[in-house]
């Protein structure tokens, strides 16, 4: 079982366009990544598509094992790199707001679906998905969520009573709402005791203004390593022994069984 592991979140500005461009600079970021021994790599939500993009967010809509997964599948291996990834999944003539992490034998490790819509365009295209986003790789519990489940404490704490070690969570976060990327996503992996992963965009499109401010969170409640307001490769090892430590030390966890 690994004790360490690496991780990148790629923040990406949201008016690169769909289709080669981004796969492009993705590739960009893995060869950096590579040379920075990360071993997983998050990207924000609806990477593939794009965020605010209306209805092209169903025309652009793939299954789960579609051309882009294939394509990122390849990434994956050429960079011995795990990659995690948004992307609008078509399945039995319903939409989803979804993720999956693709690991570097281009096998996939783990796929989730945003459970918890916000109103306007998600709650207009998208279906809720069902059922919590968990995985395991290298020994390691890594939980998912997307953007706006984030913000409900509850989905949290179900990934880290579930046995979650880190939780990654791609988001697509706008310029008015920094308080959310400032105090509360850290205070999520502090009430959790788990590493926090929150990959953002930057940059404008159609009219949407995005934070930035991808950040890598530790389980005591820092900020192990926070990007600005450009696109940019930001890098951080967690240790898994923190995570022990962060429990030990306030017994959230344990002490929340009472109430349940």
């Amino acid at each position: 079982m690994a004790t360490k592991l690496t991780i990148a979140v790629a923040q990406i500005d949201a008016g690169r366009a769909a289709g080669d461009e981004r796969i492009q600079w993705l590739e960009q970021q893995l060869d950096t990544a590579q040379k920075q021994g990360v071993e997983l790599l998050v990207l924000p939500e609806l990477f593939v598509s794009g965020y605010n993009v209306g209805s092209q967010v169903e025309t652009l809509a793939e299954s789960a094992d579609g051309p882009t997964a294939t394509m990122i599948a390849g990434l994956a291996q050429k960079y011995r790199m795990a990659i995690h990834y948004g992307f609008s999944e078509a399945d039995s003539g319903k939409l989803y707001n979804a993720v999956q992490c693709i690991g570097p034998d281009a096998q996939v490790l783990g796929h989730y679906r945003k459970r918890v819509l916000p109103p306007g365009f998600e709650a207009s295209f998208f279906t809720k998905g069902d059922g919590i986003g968990l995985f395991t790789w290298r020994g390691i519990s890594i939980g998912m969520l997307i953007c706006y489940d984030a913000e409900f404490p509850e989905l949290a704490r179900q990934l880290a009573i579930a046995g979650a070690d880190i939780i990654l969570v791609p988001t697509a976060l706008a310029s008015g709402w920094g308080w959310v990327a400032r105090q509360m996503m850290p205070t999520r992996g502090y009430e959790n005791g788990v590493y926090f992963v929150y990959a953002n965009y930057t940059g404008l499109d159609h009219g949407m203004c995005y934070l930035g401010e991808s950040f890598i969170g530790s389980p005591m409640g820092s900020v192990a390593v926070r990007a600005g307001s450009e696109e940019q490769l930001v890098v951080a090892e967690i240790d898994l022994e923190q995570v022990n430590i962060a429990r030990q030390r306030l017994p959230y966890l344990q002490d929340c069984k009472e109430y349940q």
